[in-house]
């Protein structure tokens, strides 16, 4: 469906470093010392509680956060690890696309594209990189790591016009794979970048060596009959998610305009519209802190913030939900798939009707802990399932790339 020009101009790859100006960071400061809050909500009950979020962002958590944004946060060492990663821009169709590169020092290393979602970032996977580039273990695979940032996220380039959907995302990512040399890859994502790593495998098995993925997404109208009691809750509570708990979603595929003026107007505004997913969406009681520092969700919070990206993010539910840029129902994936479900993920597919689109699943985990971002919840355990759902894909597609 989509074809770009230049495939393999390595020439039009180009080194990237970021540096926010000083002004920049402390126009920030200054927005959140003057920040306008309002009254904390009329659901408050003592920490810990987890019902004192079921208004949002509860007062005295948010006011902790920015307080420490504005005197504790340190940008600069964020900044750091990713020039020390390895930073790079390329354009393709005429948007510059951002992407970390970090290339491993064995031999027998594969290509990886690793793709972040909403709201998440290539912050996601800046902490596990280097330990799936050139693992400590020498039995455990090494992989010559790529993370994009999507269209409208981060250092990438926000789209001007409609139509950089996942299925152009995903055609976007192979060219950029052939650029760098790798014709051949596996790929990762969850969120947004699991539907993308969806696409990848099920429309390019010939640049696409196999895949895995923390988000499954069956084809639809799939019966309940012959689930179990837990797969049936998980469709229920998957159901349930989208009826009662995705204004957010709805609010960025119908008016991403309205909301972006807030987002990229306003910190504090931005930090409460995200810090509320990190917070629903894991494996956490009180406080998403409890999983995830306060560093970890301030980089990915400021890199949306420097980059003004609130609004061309929010874009990609406007682009991707429903209409011709939503995932095919009949879309087939029949490469080598590795598929993970963490526990308090927001969607939650049954095996069986993961099989009905994806009809090579070669290793299958239901970890005991984790949530949507479990790059950030549990690093460790991450690149371990990473690493041994990718090498039992590298083992079931017979051949190395």
């Amino acid at each position: 469906m989509y074809s770009f020009s230049n495939k393999n101009a390595q020439s039009d790859v180009h080194r990237f470093e970021a540096h926010a100006s000083d002004a920049d960071l402390a126009d920030l400061r200054a927005r959140l010392a003057a920040a306008r809050l309002p009254e904390r909500e009329t659901v408050y009950r003592p920490a810990p509680d987890p019902r004192r979020w079921d208004q949002g962002v509860p007062l005295a958590d948010l006011s902790d956060l920015v307080d420490y944004w504005r005197t504790g946060y340190d940008w600069r060492a964020f900044e750091a690890r990713l020039n020390r990663i390895g930073q790079f821009r390329t354009t393709i169709d005429g948007l510059a696309i951002h992407f970390l590169h970090r290339r491993s020092a064995r031999a027998d290393a594969t290509p990886l594209i690793l793709t972040h979602g909403w709201p998440g970032s290539v912050a996601e996977f800046a902490h596990v990189i280097d330990a799936l580039a050139d693992p400590e273990n020498p039995d455990a695979p090494a992989f010559h790591v790529v993370a994009p940032s999507l269209p409208g996220f981060g250092y990438s380039d926000k789209p001007t016009g409609t139509g950089w959907g996942i299925g152009k995302i995903a055609a976007a990512w192979v060219e950029l794979m052939g650029r760098l040399g790798y014709d051949r890859f596996m790929a990762h994502g969850g969120d947004w970048g699991g539907v993308i790593t969806t696409v990848l495998g099920g429309r390019f098995p010939a640049s696409v060596v196999g895949i895995h993925t923390v988000l499954a997404q069956a084809p639809p109208g799939l019966a309940t009959d012959g689930l179990t009691a837990a797969e049936r809750k998980w469709a229920e509570d998957t159901r349930a998610f989208w009826r009662q708990r995705a204004a957010y979603a709805k609010q960025q595929a119908t008016r991403p305009q309205t909301i972006g003026y807030a987002l990229v107007d306003s910190p504090v505004g931005l930090l409460a519209w995200i810090l509320d997913k990190f917070f629903e969406w894991t494996d956490t009681e009180d406080s998403p802190f409890e999983t995830i520092s306060r560093d970890r969700i301030l980089d990915d919070v400021t890199l949306y913030w420097l980059t003004r990206t609130g609004a061309s993010a929010a874009r990609i539910y406007a682009e991707s939900h429903g209409g011709v840029n939503a995932l095919d129902p009949g879309l087939r994936v029949d490469v080598p798939s590795a598929i993970s479900i963490y526990p308090c993920d927001i969607e939650k597919c049954p095996r069986a009707w993961a099989q009905e689109r994806y009809r090579q699943i070669v290793r299958w985990k239901t970890p005991e802990a984790g949530g949507h971002f479990p790059s950030l919840e549990v690093p460790g355990y991450f690149i371990t399932d990473l690493q041994e759902g990718l090498a039992a894909v590298l083992a079931a597609s017979g051949s190395s790339p």
